[in-house]
């Protein structure tokens, strides 16, 4: 175990390393972040920040000469800088499983191989003159970059063979082409899992997209007891399979026809369990301190059993030309305001969420989203 009182360490300084930061600081832990932005959103909250390159070894020598143990905020870090920190100090989750989890291409045939169900997929190394066999059954589809896309961004849909050699010309390549699927919902897991194999599962939340970014997540998810148990159980064999160790979101498809797909990996704390920061026992950072530290995993449940939780993402969108009016949500007793310290807002740029907690999912929902609406229209009188 790894006291209170040590340094902890953290490669990215996005809002996810800030929020763990906030996490490591109640339980008396210390963090450096290593992030190449004097301004992320980490700087105002680490007791350190290292400003270089995610691949550049000398910012993961600082990193390590100052801390007892390093973990990730993002799966665009070098899987390199793991295994460089991993013979210097405890590493969580380790270089393996990132590996895996940041490339597409390899996160398919591993789930593949592992026997987990996954759209049907090609993968595409090489700049396109002419179609491979069985690539046209995929079409229409969705050809995403292996590496590097996240919220909407390095896939395009196509439709025809035209469209599918354009877009990889876009997109530069090496990429995949996934079937498009009829999904009737989105879900994720978010659990826990200690060097011991022991883990610790989060609420499932249902997820809404809007433009291939989370809008919203309400809890607990509206689908049937034996299809999250199904959800869970999947979850749990994949980070059996890939031996980790961390705080792992697993995202699902639920198909038309009722079929459950993995959808991707994400080796850290998600988006979609944000609301645990209010709404659980123990958070997802804190669940990620802890596994990172060597202590006991925290109580998952959610505080108030039966009760409705919805998070609805703040995007820079609803700046315009000036800072919201935050007195809707400030005001509201069932609201809580999260902002992650961003400077520059702009279009898409997730720089905040708000949580509600009320007494049914329904009622939940419908705050988070005329909260935010109040927000968008720039209304401070309700």
């Amino acid at each position: 175990m790894i006291a209170p009182g040590a340094w902890l360490g953290v490669l990215g300084g996005g809002q996810l390393a800030r929020m763990f930061a906030m996490a490591a600081h109640r339980l008396g832990y210390r963090v450096a972040a290593l992030d190449p932005d004097p301004e992320c959103p980490a700087s105002g909250v680490a007791d350190r920040l290292i400003c270089a390159s995610l691949d550049a070894p000398k910012g993961w020598r600082e990193l390590a000469n100052c801390s007892a143990a390093v973990t990730i905020e993002t799966e665009s870090v070098p899987a390199g800088s793991l295994r460089f920190l991993s013979n210097r100090l405890r590493v969580a989750p380790d270089a393996d499983a990132l590996a895996i989890a940041q490339n597409r291409a390899l996160e398919k045939s591993f789930l593949q191989k592992n026997g987990f169900a996954v759209a049907p997929f090609f993968v595409l190394n090489r700049p396109l003159d002419k179609l491979n066999p069985g690539v046209e059954s995929l079409l229409p589809g969705l050809l995403k970059t292996s590496r590097f896309g996240y919220d909407g961004r390095g896939q395009i849909a196509v439709a025809t063979d035209t469209e599918l050699i354009n877009a990889f010309e876009e997109l530069g390549g090496p990429c995949i082409l996934e079937k498009r699927i009829t999904l009737s919902a989105e879900f994720s897991v978010i659990l826990a899992r200690s060097d011991d194999g022991n883990t610790a599962v989060f609420p499932v939340p249902l997820n809404h997209h809007h433009a291939g970014i989370l809008d919203l997540s309400i809890v607990p998810a509206q689908i049937s007891p034996a299809l999250q148990r199904k959800a869970v159980t999947t979850a749990l064999r994949i980070a059996e399979a890939l031996n980790y160790r961390g705080v792992m979101c697993v995202e699902f498809f639920l198909t038309a026809d009722g079929q459950l797909l993995v959808n991707e990996i994400a080796p850290r704390p998600h988006n979609s369990g944000h609301f645990t920061l209010d709404a659980c026992h123990t958070s997802q950072f804190e669940q990620q301190v802890r596994v990172l530290a060597g202590l006991p995993l925290g109580d998952p449940s959610a505080l108030i059993n039966k009760r409705g939780i919805a998070m609805v993402n703040l995007l820079g969108n609803i700046w315009g030309h000036a800072e919201p009016h935050w007195s809707p949500v400030l005001a509201h007793p069932h609201a809580r305001l999260h902002l992650y310290g961003k400077r520059t807002p702009r279009a898409g740029r997730k720089m905040g969420h708000i949580t509600c907690l009320a007494e049914s999912t329904d009622a939940a929902k419908d705050i988070a989203l005329s909260l935010r609406a109040q927000l968008v229209t720039g209304d401070a009188s309700m």
